[in-house]
């Protein structure tokens, strides 16, 4: 049995640094794969989820059995034999890593990172901890159907495949890179989202303009800007999805729901949802448990 995926041009990065998938292939090996190497910035990510045999890697002898990951890089001698009564299926990738041009900076590779942890390391062979078979099955999915968005799929589980071979390197190595904060621009967008969900009980356009940082007429303005709405309209729409949640309950009465959303009576409060959903709460509340019932 044997599924090869070669010639795709498939590339992806990792730190910024570009790799091509040149071969993609699982096999069960029911020959001997004799000794050989591969050039300058090559790498073979070899994982059996079945089977046993055994590989010579740079003149040493290891015992292949299922669950066995093992990298081989630039240079480094291996061989494979199938052991003949349960002979071994391997999952293979062979990557090149294209040259770096960012060598010029000193301070970049002095730090530890996934991509200078996979490059350094020419050979590794041991027990996955990672989950790699999960990564290996869906590649192959993807390449083996080619759904709309599988390009995307396969370069983004190729990223995660080089993460994840490195993890199992350095097993719980805590990153020294994270996320930068989001910029003001883009939290300012989250705290209106989360403003109108959450707060409902208690909305103030002064609340949000000093939230924000800014005047009430900006406030103003950038709610029509990004919702083409008002804050009155903002805040009705959020009283009123509010509404609709709390009345799913039959044992709250109308007025507990009324004062919970703000409203001085719950006749403001029943005006106010019959203008927003052409019907009396009452009605709401019988017409919902009439369709769950």
């Amino acid at each position: 049995m044997k599924e090869l995926y070669t010639d795709l041009n498939i590339r992806f990065s990792v730190d910024q640094r570009s790799f091509c998938a040149l071969n993609i292939i699982y096999e069960r090996f029911l020959r001997t794969v004799p000794s050989h190497s591969h050039g300058k910035n090559s790498y073979e990510i070899h994982y059996i989820p079945s089977g046993f045999g055994h590989a010579r890697i740079n003149q040493a002898l290891y015992d292949i059995v299922p669950n066995t990951l093992y990298v081989t890089g630039p240079h480094v001698e291996h061989a494979q034999v199938p052991a003949p009564e349960d002979p071994m299926c391997e999952y293979c990738v062979y990557l090149n890593l294209e040259r770096d041009r960012s060598r010029a900076n000193p301070s970049r590779a002095e730090q530890p990172s996934i991509l200078r942890l996979f490059e350094e390391t020419h050979f590794w062979f041991g027990q996955d901890s990672q989950n790699v078979s999960r990564i290996m099955d869906q590649i192959f999915f993807e390449l083996r159907n080619q759904y709309i968005g599988y390009v995307q799929q396969v370069e983004a589980l190729l990223t995660q495949l080089v993460v994840l071979t490195a993890r199992n390197y350095e097993e719980r190595q805590k990153a020294v890179t994270h996320f930068h904060p989001s910029n003001p621009d883009n939290s300012k967008w989250i705290l209106l989202e989360e403003y109108f969900l959450y707060e409902y009980q208690n909305l103030s356009l002064k609340a949000l303009a000093d939230r924000l940082g800014l005047g009430c007429r900006q406030t103003e303005r950038l709610l029509k800007e990004h919702y083409g709405k008002t804050f009155l309209q903002k805040k009705t729409e959020a009283r009123m999805a509010a509404a609709a949640i709390l009345l799913a309950d039959q044992s709250r009465s109308i007025s507990s729901i009324a004062e919970e959303l703000g409203y001085s009576s719950a006749e403001h409060f029943s005006a106010a949802f019959k203008r927003h959903y052409n019907m009396t709460a009452r009605e709401y509340r019988r017409k919902k448990d009439h369709i769950q019932k």
